[in-house]
């Protein structure tokens, strides 16, 4: 196992050796920045090549695909850390559950939801990528879409009943997106979820269709406007420190 470890590092050297080239560098060049013998670094480099880390381009060697994967993978778990505290900020700041959510390749996506043991998340018991006509979340972000984009949205998932208080038809819920202004949040009192009233925002940031929500129980519904108007006090500053061209 410690011979096993010490390869691990070696090759993550190499890596970082390899790295720090943009334009690629020879093996003895590579060797020598990672402080390795030349045939250990040889027996590396053609073992992290062949696995798709590193390539081999005229004589020298650079980042391969497989690099770039761990790269971004770790690009993005950083980015979903950076919402999940921000979540958990606004969470704090308004007393409720905060939930992040995107429109992005025909669906809707709830990226993030910060919550407390006291103060728990609207339970998902029916999916909310087909049920947006019935949630907070979804009538806000489809409220953002063109119609035509709201249209292929309808044909895959159609607006029907799920409790006793959902929109019933499609006329229903176009009349009242279309009455919504363009900054005005959206509210929802037990259309998805018995004894859950919601509101959402919209969040404007370049081609991004977003929304950030809350969610109360129904005998709270006397602090629904003030968390509302809190959260929305508090969004300039989660638009200053996060990006939402977010590649989640």
């Amino acid at each position: 196992m410690p011979t096993l470890i010490a390869s691990v590092q070696r090759a993550l050297r190499l890596l970082e050796a390899a790295g720090s080239h943009s334009e690629g560098a020879p093996a003895k060049q590579l060797a020598r920045e990672a402080g390795l013998p030349l045939p250990t670094a040889y027996h590396l480099l053609r073992t992290l090549t062949h696995e798709g880390y590193l390539r081999r381009v005229r004589g020298v060697f650079v980042l391969g695909e497989a690099a770039a994967r761990l790269a971004g993978g770790g690009l993005q778990q950083k980015r979903r850390s950076m919402i999940l505290d921000s979540l958990a900020h606004f969470r704090d700041a308004v007393g409720a559950p905060v939930y992040f959510a995107v429109y992005r390749e025909g669906e809707i996506e709830v990226v993030g939801v910060s919550d407390t043991p006291t103060s728990p998340a609207c339970e998902e018991w029916a999916d909310f990528r087909e049920t947006g006509h019935a949630h907070a979340i979804g009538q806000c972000l489809l409220g953002q879409l063109d119609e035509k984009t709201r249209k292929d949205y309808y044909d895959r998932h159609p607006v029907e009943a799920i409790t006793p208080y959902t929109v019933r038809d499609l006329r229903s819920l176009e009349n009242r997106i279309g009455a919504l202004g363009r900054m005005q949040p959206v509210i929802e009192r037990q259309e998805y979820a018995l004894g859950t009233i919601c509101a959402a925002i919209p969040i404007t940031a370049g081609d991004t269709v977003a929304t950030m929500a809350i969610s109360l129980p129904l005998h709270q519904e006397e602090r629904l406007l003030y968390v509302v108007n809190r959260l929305q006090s508090e969004v300039g500053a989660l638009l200053s420190t996060l990006s939402f061209s977010i590649s989640i």
